[in-house]
């Protein structure tokens, strides 16, 4: 699918995004943060999913995992949904139209206007 200029989008930890740079060293990271240690903890709880023990052990490594943000392209606060999503969205847009990106995406067109017989 990047092969073809397709957007893949990956919900990832700070390792594993180490690892897809590795592999992919043009791809765009973004680390998403909450607004604060409070909110990501009522969060956490919100959501249900996990019991006190494995909250407090995501609690514990939230100070190991933003020591990585400098190692990300783009950061966003996920403060409000709809806005967090808006910045992801313009880092997409963004993305898409950088000319590596262009080029394989429109090298058809490129070769027609280079070549048009």
């Amino acid at each position: 699918e990047i092969d073809k200029g397709h957007d893949i989008l990956l919900e990832i930890d700070w390792q594993g995004a180490a690892q897809v740079r590795r592999l992919f060293p043009e791809c765009i990271t973004v680390f998403i943060l909450p607004p604060s240690l409070e909110a990501l903890e009522q969060r956490l709880k919100g959501r249900g999913k996990d019991n006190n023990e494995v909250i407090t052990k995501r609690m514990a490594a939230v100070r190991e995992d933003v020591a990585h943000v400098a190692e990300f392209d783009y950061v966003i606060i996920n403060d409000n949904l709809n806005e967090a999503l808006r910045e992801l969205n313009a880092v997409v847009l963004a993305t898409r139209v950088r000319r590596a990106s262009q080029l394989i995406r429109h090298q058809a067109l490129i070769n027609q206007l280079q070549n048009p017989e």
